[in-house]
């Protein structure tokens, strides 16, 4: 008599670029998941690694199973979190590093017109700089200088670079 399935203990062909989807590592939408052991305690951490980036993006403590000794396995629905999770920090720390890099001023002039004053570092470990450039209230650029990447921008720096003629400051 043949037999129509296979053999149950045979190991079957298995995709070798499929997702891992076990207990401790789950992998997914660009990021993997790890439970690791918390050093810190004696509980279980999460470790969120975005494909490709050699550290974690975020860690956090995990949930106990019930035996209280091993960790509460993965789910598509836990994964789901903390990719949500994982991709917010990574959204809010570009927000952060974007507003440290990026800003502006407006700056009133004599004339009723108003001025506006950016401020863009260009942060690099041999020869960082910033660029201080200045728009007139219909966008068009009026100057631009190379500052120092610590130069403070507000709003009386930046009237003072006006009134000075848009000399270096």
């Amino acid at each position: 008599m043949s037999n129509d399935y296979p053999d149950q203990d045979q190991p079957q062909d298995q995709d070798d670029d499929a997702p891992i989807q076990e207990a401790r590592v789950w992998q997914g939408n660009g990021w993997t998941a790890r439970v690791i052991k918390n050093d810190d305690d004696e509980g279980w951490a999460v470790a969120m690694i975005k494909d490709g980036e050699p550290e974690p993006a975020l860690v956090g403590p995990w949930t106990m199973g019930r035996d209280k000794k091993n960790p509460k396995p993965l789910d598509v629905n836990a994964f789901n979190t903390l990719v949500k999770t994982a991709n917010e920090v990574i959204r809010r720390h570009e927000q952060q590093l974007h507003a440290q890099l990026h800003k502006n001023v407006f700056v009133n002039t004599d004339d009723g017109g108003q001025v506006k004053v950016n401020l863009d570092i260009v942060p690099d470990e041999d020869d960082a700089y910033a660029t201080l450039t200045a728009f007139d209230q219909y966008g068009e650029e009026l100057a631009q200088v190379r500052v120092a990447p610590t130069f403070k921008l507000s709003v009386a720096s930046a009237s003072a670079w006006i009134e000075n003629g848009y000399k270096k400051p």
